[in-house]
C-alpha cells in the first residue's frame, strides 16, 4: 500500500533523515521518502504488518505533527 502523509514542521535534511529512518525501522515499511517542499512523506508499506496509526506515531515521536 502507498500513502502520502502530510507532516508539519519538517524543514531540513535532519528532519528528512529522522522521519524516513523512524518509518523504515517499522516492520512492514518498505520505503519512505520525505518531500520537504510539499511537507509530506510518501510511504510504501504492508498494511497487514503495520497500521496507519503506527506510521503516525513514529512520525510524531520524532517531534512532527501529522495532519489527519
Amino acid at each position: 500500500m502507498e500513502k502520502t502523509i502530510s507532516v508539519q514542521g519538517m524543514s531540513c535534511g535532519h528532519c528528512k533523515m529522522s522521519v524516513e529512518g523512524a518509518l523504515k525501522d517499522l516492520d512492514g515499511v518498505t520505503a519512505a521518502e520525505v518531500n520537504l517542499d510539499a511537507g509530506s512523506v510518501d510511504v510504501t508499506y504492508d498494511d497487514s504488518k503495520v497500521t496507519f496509526d503506527a506510521l503516525k506515531e513514529a512520525i510524531e515521536e520524532q517531534g512532527y505533527d501529522v495532519e489527519a
